[in-house]
């Protein structure tokens, strides 16, 4: 019996390397040639800019010259090299003057994206990131629209930020990964007052993928409506993740109120009850997120002890947000820890 069980295995086995096999032959091929359009196109800035600098004392060739040669190259090689793609080509090579800075990691799409953050340590970030968790060109494009690094400029400091995505230490608080408010506008939901949790649960679950993508790097999904029993009465936790990097698990309660006191005595209950009869030895403490449309500071100080570093609150929003609106709220957070620095001096 186990002799046939091992014959009936052994083509499905064989099946699936061969499988394995070419997949990743034909991923590479398209790395490949993904990566040589890249070079091409920096190629073709790199001799623009020679061109527009050995002419430099005509300031109106550069503008005749990007609209001339995109007239001919349309004409014999299509749309990609009209006299907007040229300009980006320009702008590329300006932007990544040295050509084995580039990598075959990130395709054309991804670094026209790119080379459109003008703040250098910000470019770099999304360049890390967009090559550590393989993101697609689109998941790029919404991470950089959602303000990604912006709002996580709320939960820490661009150092830590920059360490974390250099890879030159792991995050070691939660706050250096959770991202407060979170953009939940894959959601699809109309940006209504108010929702059932089990509307914006189910809603969630529905789009796992492009949620794990908002939580960040090192997310996997463990349990919905996680039950859990103290004694004789039953209580059920809305989300279970675990974070490989910070090695904890993440307990997610959603929230369609503004916080109240209740709510983070519920959620401290839950985060006590798996570091007591979940967490393993090697395991950090439990991290509990209170997802909600509208949190108070001042509660949360005073409802959690001093010490607290793992109850968190984060608002959800189901747009958007204004670049405007994020870009003030990061200014009054840099201004508030500028502040509490000059005190501790």
């Amino acid at each position: 019996m186990t002799g046939n069980h091992q014959i009936d295995q052994q083509p499905k086995e064989i099946v699936s390397d061969i499988q394995h096999i070419i997949d990743n032959a034909r991923n590479n091929a398209i790395r490949s040639v993904d990566f040589e359009r890249v070079q091409m196109y920096w190629r073709i800035g790199e001799r623009i800019v020679v061109e527009e600098q050995g002419n430099k004392e005509r300031a109106e060739y550069g503008i005749s010259l990007l609209k001339n040669l995109g007239k001919a190259l349309q004409k014999e090689y299509g749309s990609g090299f009209s006299e907007r793609v040229l300009r980006l080509a320009r702008q590329f090579y300006l932007t990544y003057p040295i050509r084995n800075t580039l990598r075959s990691e990130l395709n054309w799409l991804q670094y026209r994206l790119l080379i459109r953050i003008d703040n250098s340590a910000k470019r770099e970030y999304y360049e890390r990131e967009a090559i550590k968790n393989n993101w697609t060109g689109r998941e790029l494009e919404r991470q950089i629209n959602s303000l990604f690094f912006e709002r996580l400029l709320l939960s820490t400091d661009k150092k830590a930020m920059m360490e974390i995505a250099r890879e030159e230490r792991l995050p070691e608080q939660p706050n250096e990964i959770i991202k407060d408010p979170m953009v939940l506008e894959f959601l699809g939901l109309e940006n209504r007052p108010s929702y059932r949790e089990s509307e914006l649960e189910s809603a969630i679950i529905a789009h796992l993928e492009e949620f794990l993508l908002e939580l960040g790097s090192g997310f996997s999904f463990v349990a919905r409506q996680k039950r859990i029993t103290l004694e004789d009465d039953e209580f059920f936790i809305d989300l279970v993740f675990y974070n490989r990097l910070l090695r904890s698990h993440v307990i997610i309660e959603i929230k369609t109120h503004e916080l109240t006191h209740e709510d983070l005595g519920q959620l401290q209950m839950y985060v006590n009850y798996y570091d007591r009869n979940e967490r393993l030895e090697y395991e950090n403490p439990t991290i509990g997120i209170l997802l909600c449309t509208g949190k108070n500071d001042t509660l949360v100080k005073y409802a959690l002890p001093d010490n607290n570093k793992f109850v968190l609150t984060s608002e959800y929003k189901l747009a958007l947000p204004s670049e405007e609106s994020l870009k003030t709220e990061v200014e009054k957070v840099e201004r508030e820890l500028q502040d509490e620095s000059e005190v501790n001096e």
